[in-house]
Order: C-alpha cells, then structure tokens, then sequence
C-alpha cells in the first residue's frame, strides 16, 4: 500500500466503520438462505478482524503465511521440516493439529504477543500438549525463521471436526500468504479447491506446495495442476514439489527435498520489497473484495427488513380490521339484538318509566309497547345485557385478530420462528375477557358521568334526576347503537321504534344537538377504549417481532459503509 499517513488513516477509518455495521447487522428470521448470509457475514466480520484492519494498521508488521491443507497432507511435518525443530505435533491419529501453531523469529515476537491479529483466539507459550485448549493460538519462538515472516500451522480444510474446519477457513483469511499443502493422490479433491477459488475471488497470494508426490508422476501430475490453478485465475501462483522421501530420525524431511520451497521463502522474508508486494496484494484483494461481500450482506438484511415489514404490516391490519368490525358493530343494529332487545321490552313494557314522558313521546311509547308483551323488569337487566353485547362484541373480534395474527406468522417467511421463541402468542394475553368486562364498565360509566355534567340548568337537571342517571344513560347507550342495518323483518321496527324512542326522551331532556353530540361523544369514547385494549394485544407480536432484531436501517448503513471504503480505497 502506497497512500499517504492521512489517506492510510482515512483507509482504517473507514474499514473500522463497516466492521461496526457489520457487527450490527443481524439476521433473526428464519428465511431461505439466512445461514449462508450468516456465515458470510462471520467470515467479513472475522477477516476484518483478523487481517484486514490490523494489516491496515501495521503496514511493516512481519508477513503471516498460513499453511493450510487436506486431512494428512504433511502440513505440520513441513513447518516441523522448515524450522528443525518439533514445533507442531504430527502423527497418524487425525485430526493431528487441533490448535494453530504460530512460529515466528524472536525479534517478531511482539508483533504477536498481543491480539493484534487473530484477536479470538489466546496467546499461549510453552511445549505442546495431549490436550489442546480450545480457542487458543500457541506461539513458537525460532531463530530457524528469518526476521520478516511468520508460519502459522493451521488445522485440517477437511477435518472430520467442524470447529476445526471453520478454525482453518478463518485462519486462512487471516493470512498474507496461503501456503496450500496437498499431495499428489488428493489434489484434485473438491474442498481445497474451493478455498483456492475464494484466494482468487479475494486476490489473495497464494504458493501451492505438492507433497509426497513419487519421483515418476512429477511430470504428469504438476502439469495437470497448474493447468487448474490457470482456470481459477491462479496462473502466477507458483508450485513447489516435494518429493516422496524418508523422514529423517527426527521426523523431518530431507533438507535437498524442500530445498527449492525454503530457499524461495527465505528471499521472501529477507526481502521487503517483495513482502511488501505480496502483502499488499492480498490486502488489496481483500479490500476490494468488502464491496461484493457486503453487498451480499446489505442483500440479506434487506430481505430481512422487508420480511419483518410484511410481518407487522399482517399484524396492523389484522387488529385494524378488529376495529373496523367493531365500529360496524356498534351501529349496524348488532347490539340491539336478541338478549338487550328482550331486555328494552321488558323494560318499557309496563310504561312506568314514562309516566312525566310529553305526549308526544308518550305516542311512540304506546307505539311500541302494543308491539311487546312482558313483566316490568329492572333498569339492572337492561344494563347487563347492553354490557354483556358490548364485551361479546369487543372479546370476538379481539380474540379473532389473535388468531388470524397467528395465523399470518405461520404463514408469512420468518414468522415460524418468531412463534417458536414466543409460544405466549397462541392465545390471547392472560385476563383478556377481565379487561374486557371492566373496558365496558368503565365505559358505562363514563355514558353516565356524562349525563350528569350535561345538566345545564335546573330543568334540566331535575328531568334527570326524575328518570334516573342510570337510566338516560341507559337511553343514551341505544341511541349510539341507534343504526339498523343487519336486522330485519320485525326487528326491524322494534329496533327502530327503540332507537327512536331513546332518542326522543333524550332529545326533550337535552334538545336534539346536544343528543347527537353525546351519542357521537359515548362511541368515540368507546371505539378509543377498545383501541387501547387492541393495542395492547397488538403490541405483543409487534414486540416479539421487533425483539427479533432491529433492522430497520441495516442495509442503507451496510452500503454506505462499502461505498465509504471504495473511496477511501481509491
């Protein structure tokens, strides 16, 4: 890298902020292809991490080439061969290297001591064990190594481990330079070769190490190879063969064997013009290839945002529609059904109610009481019925909204999972029916506080107090429920002639205005009581979908973030 320090600076600034956005970004829902997005994203994030920002930060820190390779291939007896010493364990048990080994010169010593690199995993020192500990990286110190490059033995590509799998993928991205170990019975084998197609994508300098391959099939396997590395975009990568050979009593092979491979990476450390080109091209290469990764990223999050937007846009309009049923409820002659009209005939049917009632409205009584038959009954009962067809009405529609709600997370992409780590949404939320008895309640409630405070003057107030409160709220509750349609026949005139009848009595207290105001005012009042109850009901899925993750904005920041690198890049 050849920028400026305020460029190179600029460069770190802006690779540090798409490393948070990257951090940032989740993938919750359970969508087609989320895991792979995942696993991109762990694999930016831990490149980032790994190489990309600290080699941005350390431009002149020693060279790290990672070897990496198939299941047996001779990796760690290489970097045992190349130091002249037993700095990586080796045997026919596999998987054989189960931690990395990093071997570097002394004098490099505190390029790696502390998490400069490789930041997940701890520093330990000291001889190798039986037991490897888990997510630890052991360091080597060997004069064997010129100042300048480092060696870092990384697990099987292909162990039959998975942690060591993914351990090796990482490692790999965190390298200047892969070392790629195979021999000549497994070359060709997919998973190597797949890794190699990534060093291509990303730029990554790559060197190809041939081992164990028999004196006689050198001319017929190398040629082969380099023809595959030419088709993957790998022809400047060289390829340095390693005879079949006899260890030496130390488990080494022979110097002559890897002669032309040491005396290649020897140049390399002792040459910073060359380890300067080399780093710079994978970093680079990894730089430009942040874009298209994140761009991927940026893709999946979006699809998330938009799968979460569909979720709550499902859930909206089904408890919007629980509120629209409602309105319609209260005003197409529902609640003047069955129970609450039997209740108003019996309630009006001995006209004891209406003896001060004026002439007037005493002709639509008669009207209506010629066409009812009953026992006086209560003000009470009417109450209750009025209540319990209000709370029907409120608890079917509320309890609908839940379940179709549900039924929109089964059915919408991600909803599934937001279900399974919510099982509380199958039903509606404890005590539901409770709130919504004491909602109507305190709606009935509030019907007769303002009758009271509608008491103008002393007339006025006098005809209330001689009807009751209860009962003109009674009267003023029917009259909000006053329109008809949905019945027919003879409930239809019933229904009617209760409306009216409601509606004169209050009008000849109160005067008409002031009716229609109060009628508007008692299903405002109600509808917003409602509102809240479905609202709190509706919150629960909302909050479980947002609980999912945040991702509102994840994709913009995602892009933004890449296209502030290119440029800074540039």
């Amino acid at each position: 890298m050849t920028a400026a320090p305020a460029e190179s600076q600029l460069l770190v600034d802006a690779v540090d902020s798409l490393r948070g956005a990257v951090a940032e970004t989740s993938l919750p829902l359970p969508l087609a292809g989320r895991d792979q997005a995942e696993e991109n994203r762990i694999a930016l994030l831990r490149q980032l991490d790994d190489y990309v920002l600290p080699r941005l930060r350390a431009l002149d820190a020693p060279l790290l080439a990672v070897v990496g390779g198939s299941t047996g291939a001779g990796k760690s007896t290489l970097v045992n061969s190349l130091v002249g010493a037993q700095v990586s364990r080796t045997g026919v048990i596999r998987p054989t290297t189960t931690r990395p080994v990093l071997v570097h010169h002394p004098d490099d010593a505190h390029w790696f001591a502390d998490d400069r690199i490789l930041p997940g995993l701890a520093r330990v020192t000291g001889a190798e064990t039986a037991e490897a500990q888990p997510g630890t990286v052991r360091l080597v110190r060997s004069t064997a190594l010129p100042p300048g490059m480092a060696l870092l033995d990384a697990p099987d590509i292909d162990s039959v481990v998975q942690a060591n799998r993914e351990l090796a993928g990482q490692l790999l991205a965190a390298a200047d330079l892969w070392l790629f170990v195979t021999t000549a019975a497994r070359y060709a084998d997919a998973v190597p070769w797949d890794l190699l197609r990534t060093a291509s994508e990303r730029g990554t300098a790559v060197a190809i190490i041939l081992d164990r391959v028999p004196p006689e099939a050198v001319e017929e396997i190398r040629p082969h190879l380099v023809s595959m590395l030419r088709e993957q975009g790998l022809s400047t990568a060289p390829v340095f063969s390693i005879p079949e050979s006899t260890l030496t009593t130390q488990g080494h092979l022979p110097q002559e064997a890897m002669a032309r491979l040491k005396a290649w990476l020897d140049a390399l450390a002792s040459d910073t013009r060359a380890r300067s080109i080399v780093v710079s091209q994978t970093l680079r290469g990894a730089i430009a290839s942040l874009g298209d990764r994140t761009s991927r990223l940026a893709e999946a999050a979006h699809e998330q945002r938009t799968a979460q937007d569909g979720l709550r846009r499902a859930i909206d309009e089904e408890f919007e529609r629980a509120h629209r049923e409602v309105k319609d409820g209260m005003t197409d002659g529902t609640l003047l059904r069955g129970e609450v009209l039997a209740r108003w005939q019996e309630f009006v049917g001995t006209g004891e109610f209406f003896r001060q009632v004026e002439t007037t409205i005493g002709k639509w009584r008669d009207r209506l009481t010629a066409a009812v038959k009953g026992a006086p009954a209560p003000a009470a009962n009417l109450g209750e019925a009025l209540q319990s067809g209000v709370a029907a009405l409120v608890t079917s529609h509320g309890e609908s909204a839940v379940h179709e709600s549900v039924r929109d997370l089964r059915r919408l992409p991600g909803g599934e999972g937001i279900l399974g780590r919510r099982a509380d949404l199958s039903t509606g939320s404890p005590g539901f029916r409770d709130r919504v008895d004491r909602l109507v309640r305190d709606w009935q409630g509030e019907i007769f506080d303002m009758v009271r405070s509608e008491g103008g003057n002393r007339r006025t107030n006098a005809r209330v107090a001689a009807y009751g409160v209860n009962g003109i709220g009674l009267f003023l509750m029917l009259v909000s429920f006053a329109h008809t349609g949905g019945l027919t026949g003879a409930e239809v005139g019933i229904a009617g002639g209760t409306s009216v009848l409601a509606q004169r009595v209050l009008e000849a207290i109160f005067g008409d205005q002031a009716v229609r105001e109060m009628a508007a005012r008692a299903r405002k009042a109600l509808l917003a009581r409602v509102d809240d109850l479905y609202a709190a009901e509706r919150a629960r899925f909302q909050d479980a979908i947002t609980e999912a993750g945040h991702l509102d904005d994840a994709a913009e920041r995602l892009d933004r973030a890449a296209q502030a690198v290119a440029e800074a890049a540039r």
